[in-house]
């Protein structure tokens, strides 16, 4: 089981008929490991991990009681807000941490207006909404900061990018490649070197994907720009400048810094996330519901599943 996701990237290149750049093992002391292959360039092949807090929001946020809350003893104040009931009893684990954002300028998603209320709308839909809670494939760019590590595998002419949540992959061709048949969850990447940054242009996504757990989207026309720029041989300047003409009144960008996982023994372990949702996307059409009732030292918790009515139930799916 440990080993699929190191078989599928390992599969994924040699399957390509790829020239690979000679590197050595991620674990590697940094003294011994090449900070560049082969052909010169930087050596990203590794396993590398964010580490912020981009995952919960993009954009600067206080701390808060809950991943979904409601209104506290005073309304009125944001502050006062209380974690709502489907994470009561995690306690301050369902708490967000705090974050100065990633966000560059002055930090603001430029939405449009009906764009902006939609947002808003998705964060207070948390449960329902956010394709991650359905292990949908995350996409460009939440797949790079989602609280996981992932694994890049450079070659001359095709970089692989391995992710553990949902068994994610993407290809980014640096050679002459079609375009794909159909729009996806994770965009089609062409990339270029300009010096030592690797400049990555994704198109083609479906429009279905979030940034973050704050419910801040996109729509199908969006088209990124990412930057690769290494700073040391364990640490990647990530910057990405985004556009969406449908949802944005302008491009904006987001960085970051991306660390090499440096144990002596780091590897990629599944994460079998379908199977962990499926009775959270399929339980409230069972027969008999599995999930009714739930009871600890200090609570009891009831559940009634209920089934959207109509089209809305094929909605649930295809957000």
């Amino acid at each position: 089981m440990r080993k699929t996701i190191a078989i599928a990237v390992l599969s994924a290149v040699v399957g390509s008929g790829l020239t690979l750049a000679v590197t050595r093992s991620a674990s590697a002391p940094a003294t011994s490991r090449p900070a560049r292959t082969a052909d010169g360039k930087p050596n990203f092949s590794g396993i590398w991990q964010a580490i912020n807090e981009a995952h919960w929001d993009l954009q600067a946020h206080e701390a808060r009681s809950g991943s979904v809350t409601q209104p506290g003893v005073y309304p009125s104040y944001e502050y006062a807000r209380v974690p709502a009931a489907p994470v009561l009893a995690l306690g301050a684990a369902a708490g967000v941490p705090g974050s100065i954002g990633v966000v560059e300028g002055d930090g603001q998603i430029p939405y449009k207006p009906e764009a902006a209320a939609m947002k808003k709308e998705n964060g207070e839909n948390w449960v329902d909404r956010d394709p991650e809670l359905k292990c949908y494939l995350p996409g460009i760019p939440r797949a790079m900061y989602m609280p996981y590590p992932f694994q890049i595998v450079q070659s001359t002419n095709k970089i692989q990018m391995a992710y553990t949540f949902a068994n994610a992959a993407r290809t980014i061709h640096l050679d002459k490649v079609e375009g794909p048949p159909d729009d996806t969850y994770m965009g089609h990447s062409v990339g270029r070197w300009e010096g030592d940054t690797l400049v990555v242009d994704v198109t083609s996504f479906n429009g279905r994907n979030w940034f973050d757990r704050a419910g801040n989207f996109h729509s199908a026309a969006l088209k990124l720009v990412e930057r690769y720029t290494p700073i040391s041989p364990d640490v990647i300047r990530y910057e990405v400048t985004i556009e969406d003409p449908e949802v944005f009144t302008r491009s904006w960008k987001i960085s970051m810094p991306l660390y090499r996982r440096l144990e002596p023994n780091a590897q990629l372990l599944e994460y079998p996330c379908i199977e962990f949702a499926e009775e959270f996307l399929y339980g409230h059409v069972r027969k008999q519901p599995l999930v009714k009732r739930w009871e600890s030292e200090t609570m009891i918790v009831d559940i009634t599943r209920k089934v959207p009515p109509g089209d809305k139930f094929y909605d649930w799916y295809r957000r």
